[in-house]
């Protein structure tokens, strides 16, 4: 049962025991720690009396003198694991079973765009009574799901409020700076608690990149340098409002945002196909704009028999549109040659209730359903140069037909799920649930056409306790996706000048698997750090990836759709500890490493290769220290993965593509200066990393394996530099 669900006398335990570490040994540091002794114990540091939670007191946090929540959390050990589900919903229609790794005060946050995780850079350190990463699992969590949990518990208070600033700015490779700012109230009058944000964030983008092109014989063709500027600030502003009755909850949340991001690009081409080189330029003009609004809430009500009543609800509207125009560009003129239009509205409307009683002792059960009505409409409008009438809504262009552009997908899905909670002993604990999922996908527009799908999908996890440090979880789900409806009519493609747009696909059905996962986590004592590995195997149905959709040999087109079945499988390392056999004891170092693999056959070549952009491993690190006595804080983040010819390729109808990255680095350095006032210092793409693509263009298909041009593409976004000012008042 989660704390915040019982008072704390219940839900702490003493501190525990105090131990002094020592020996050696840091190339194996993160396996030694497990047997050997702790470091002393740290104030504020405290675990569940069912060993089920890690709870942090706020005055585990106080040496370092946070500002918000997102602060505190960053100073706790694995905690990346906890807020890492690698298996949750996070995008998906609908609210799901509530596969969200955040609660605040024991209570999901209703919202998509506006959930838990936004809200902790928005919520003051000094409001926090203590944060708690729950490990196992009870029908009283407004969540479910085969990993872990973090509680934010507010202070109890009458009444109090603070309000949070911050003001940054961001400078960019082209010396273009990008300004910003956030501000947040928080705060609690009787038994109403209120949060409201504004934040103007820059996401300005300046990227150079040169492409070069040759034959099969590696003969030197075409090569092009491109400078792309986007100018870009995200503008968001948010409420949220709680009011506890005697013996119910009322909560709703609004959110607002939107942005227009401009962006220009300038190319130069350099022809050699002939007898001498050629010159020529090109600018593109992309003008798009988008909005969005959601609005949610929740009602819940305890009733006297220790029964439990929820509803839910969210509504949201988002619309966006894009106009691409490219010109050539001579001495004293320009002439347009491409006018590519898009826009489009997303919309989605979810109700859910359920009710949770405790039929047993030790057992809870919970019932619902969920409703979710979700539409997308979309149109496209494309213009060339070439014979025939201009077009007005075309750019002046001649308009190109396009088939499959105007187009508005509806789904409408019901999930009736009943889940189970069974506390089997002081060990373990088992949750198992059932969805009955049904809906309607209707497409009307340019293609009519409507279809009816029916999904069983269970679920286990079982979660045992080998000591209070050590649990092993066990998950086995099937899992059903669901479609994204970008893919049932024809989209714009910005990354292949000579590709304009992709085919779309009314007839695509949902990928389904069964997801086996096996856990096993060591918490090392007196919260020094964690270890966790995760051995995990998909088995997949139905794999969506790009397939055929040619109307003849002369019109060779790709959309995506479904291959057929799959298997994926894999390793996840990771360990996070705190580096007091260095003599650092407030130094926080974490590491990760992924390795996998899978299976598949490609539709395209009829050969066996692994799944789209599968690379066999990632490795992450970071480095975080704080120096209290001087109120510093400085540490680094790197991240890797696998640059093999096979990783990260896809196959499709008439080219081969292959992405190759450099390791990633960021930086980061804080101070805690005069009057309370915090300055930070971030550095993104320190070492101002390459990321390639190489494409190979065949005559015809690519089954046939005539190799027409070789494309090696490679852009860089430039080192960013990045000041944030925070106060609390």
């Amino acid at each position: 049962m989660p704390a915040a669900k019982n008072t704390r006398s219940t839900a702490l335990s003493v501190l525990a025991s105090a131990f002094r570490r020592s020996g050696t040994g840091p190339c194996i540091l993160l396996l030694l720690l497990a047997g050997t002794p702790a470091t002393a114990q740290v104030a504020g540091e405290l675990v569940a009396d069912d060993s089920s939670s890690v709870i942090y007191d706020a005055a585990f946090f106080a040496e370092y003198s946070p500002v918000n929540v997102n602060d505190m959390i960053d100073r706790i050990p694995g905690i990346s694991l906890a807020m890492n589900n690698r298996g949750s919903n996070r995008g998906r229609r609908g609210l799901g079973a509530g596969e969200n790794e955040i609660l605040i005060n024991g209570q999901r946050q209703t919202g998509k765009n506006n959930e838990g995780r936004n809200q902790l850079s928005r919520i003051a350190a000094d409001q926090v009574d203590y944060i708690e990463i729950i490990r196992g699992t009870s029908e009283e969590m407004d969540i479910r799901g085969g990993g872990q949990v973090v509680n934010v518990v507010l202070l109890a208070s009458q009444s109090m409020s603070t309000f949070t600033a911050e003001a940054n700015m961001d400078r960019y490779q082209d010396g273009s700076m990008g300004p910003g700012a956030k501000l947040s109230l928080t705060g609690q009058r009787g038994d109403l608690n209120y949060l409201f944000h504004i934040e103007a964030e820059p996401r300005l983008e300046n990227r150079l990149s040169q492409e070069i092109s040759r034959d099969s014989l590696g003969n030197l063709l075409e090569t092009r340098q491109e400078e792309r500027f986007r100018d870009r600030t995200d503008y968001q502003t948010s409420v949220n409002l709680g009011y506890r009755f005697q013996n119910s909850l009322v909560q709703l949340n609004g959110l607002y945002g939107g942005d227009c991001a401009p962006e220009d690009r300038d190319r130069l081409i350099s022809d050699f196909t002939g007898s001498t080189v050629s010159l020529s330029q090109e600018r593109e003009f992309i003008d798009r704009c988008r909005d969005s609004w959601e609005i949610g809430g929740d009602y819940e009500r305890e009733f006297r028999g220790g029964g439990t009543y929820r509803f839910l609800f969210i509504v949201n509207d988002g619309q966006w549109d894009s106009t691409r125009e490219r010109f050539d560009v001579f001495a004293d003129s320009e002439q347009k040659n491409l006018f590519l239009y898009n826009e489009g509205q997303d919309q989605e409307r979810i109700v859910r209730s359920s009710y949770t009683w405790n039929p047993l002792t030790d057992q809870g059960l919970e019932v619902g359903i969920e409703r979710a009505q979700t539409i997308r409409a979309g149109d496209i409008r494309l213009g060339v140069v070439g014979s025939g009438t201009p077009s007005p809504a075309h750019g002046d262009l001649i308009p190109v037909s396009l088939d499959n552009a105007d187009s508005t997908v509806e789904e409408i899905r019901y999930e009736n799920f009943l889940i189970h909670n069974w506390t089997i002993n002081d060990k373990s604990a088992l949750e198992s649930s059932l969805i009955y999922e049904m809906s309607t996908i209707t497409q009307s527009g340019d293609v009519s056409n409507e279809r009816d799908f029916e999904f069983f999908r269970p679920k286990l996890d079982y979660r045992y306790d080998i000591t209070p440090s050590m649990q092993f979880r066990a998950t086995v789900e099937r899992d059903v996706s669901q479609l994204s409806f970008s893919d049932f009519s024809v989209s714009a493609d910005s990354d292949d000048d000579d590709q304009d747009t992709q085919a779309g696909n009314p007839e695509i059905v949902q990928e389904k698997s069964w997801n086996y996962s096996f856990n096993l986590e060591y918490r090392l004592p007196n919260s020094l750090g964690v270890i966790n590995s995760e051995l995990y195997y998909r088995d997949i149905e139905d794999v969506i990836d790009r397939v055929d959709v040619s109307t003849g040999p002369d019109d060779l087109r790709s959309a995506r759709g479904n291959i057929g079945d799959a298997y994926r499988y894999g390793l996840n390392l990771d360990a996070s500890t705190r580096l007091g056999f260095l003599g650092l004891p407030s130094a926080l170092l974490t590491v990760g490493l992924s390795v996998q693999d899978s299976e598949v056959t490609d539709p395209f070549l009829g050969t066996e290769r692994r799944l789209r952009w599968n690379s066999r491993w990632f490795g992450r690190a970071s480095f975080r220290h704080d120096v209290t006595r001087w109120n510093l804080s400085y540490g680094v983040n790197y991240f890797n993965s696998d640059n093999e010819s096979d990783a990260r390729r896809q196959v499709d109808i008439i080219d081969i593509e292959r992405e190759i990255r450099e390791y990633g680095l960021s930086l980061f350095a804080e101070k805690r200066a005069f009057g309370g006032i915090t300055f930070r210092l971030d550095v993104r793409n320190a070492n101002d990393p390459q990321r390639c693509r190489e494409r190979i263009r065949f005559l015809g298909a690519t089954a046939a394996g005539i190799v027409e041009e070789v494309e090696d593409y490679c852009s860089r976004d430039g080192v960013v530099y990045a000041l944030k000012v925070r106060h609390t008042f």
